[in-house]
């Protein structure tokens, strides 16, 4: 099978077909599809409907899995494998959950601007989304592409971040949202990392504008000061000329590099089922 793509937007984000993702993959065709990320770090795959083994197994082939917050909080997990992280409004034991439910606040972070696991180093590289279940309308996923919006600041606001490093927390945006829940001991499971506010993607070279929601504050600047700047750069990347906007179908598999794009889920009635699996590779280089 041959790898095919189609542009979805001007800047970035491909629809990919050609290959069946729950097969084991060539060598050659695992570097094309990682070709096809370093360029368009969104692809999206329609009818690919994974099995729970398949899905893990489809991830693996681009590198070791990240568990993200459920480092610090195992808990009960309704699938096989640790590394499948549950994108859902269902609880344990197969229900939709109520309004006050800890499954409610993770929706709602997850409707924030971030990037996966970039509150750890080393960071994620891959993740990979199969929608498995879809509420009767919302739910979108929005990608924009922080290369393209780095390109886009001005020679002044490039050279006053050029230097400068903001501070990472897993659990600033579910303390935010007012989450009360997790243990002083969860809480310092992760302590904050430092990145700096300008990065070079690895599989592009191109610089890009290192934001979201997980940043915290700048690194020697006062936390108000910091939070204007950070809000500001965030307001730049996500303006709608750097965005793609995903409107899901059962079966689609959506794979994006968290290292060169931010994303959130949009808004849907939360007493409507929406299930999606989530895998995520680590960075290893």
């Amino acid at each position: 099978m041959t790898l095919q793509l189609r542009l979805l937007h001007p800047r970035f984000a491909a629809e990919a077909s050609g290959v069946d993702l729950r097969r084991p993959l060539e060598r050659e065709t695992v570097l094309a599809i990682e070709q096809a990320m370093d360029r368009y770090a969104v692809l999206v795959w329609p009818e690919q409907p994974f099995t729970e083994d398949e899905q893990v197994a489809f991830a693996r082939q681009f590198g070791p899995l990240d568990l993200g917050l459920r480092k610090a909080r195992p808990g009960q997990h309704r699938f096989r494998y640790d590394e499948l992280i549950d994108i859902s409004n269902v609880t344990p034991q197969g229900e939709v959950a109520g309004r006050d439910h800890a499954k409610i606040v993770s929706n709602l972070a997850n409707q924030l601007w971030h990037s996966d696991s970039s509150f750890q180093q080393p960071a994620a590289r891959y993740s990979m989304l199969s929608a498995v279940v879809l509420p009767p309308s919302g739910g979108d996923t929005e990608f924009c592409d922080l290369r393209a919006a780095y390109d886009a600041l001005s020679p002044e606001s490039k050279e006053e971040i050029e230097k400068l490093r903001s501070q990472h927390y897993a659990f600033h945006t579910r303390l935010w949202l007012g989450d009360t829940s997790y243990t002083e001991e969860q809480l310092k499971s992760m302590p904050p990392v430092e990145w700096p506010l300008v990065r070079t993607h690895p599989g592009s070279g191109r610089k890009l504008l290192w934001v979201g929601a997980h940043a915290t504050h700048i690194v020697g600047w006062t936390v108000g000061e910091g939070r204007v700047l950070l809000s500001d750069l965030l307001e730049h990347a996500t303006q709608r000329e750097f965005v793609y906007r995903h409107r899901w179908r059962v079966g689609d598999l959506v794979m994006w590099d968290n290292r060169c794009t931010l994303h959130r889920g949009r808004r849907f009635d939360l007493s409507q089922r929406r299930e999606l699996r989530r895998t995520t590779t680590e960075e290893t280089a």
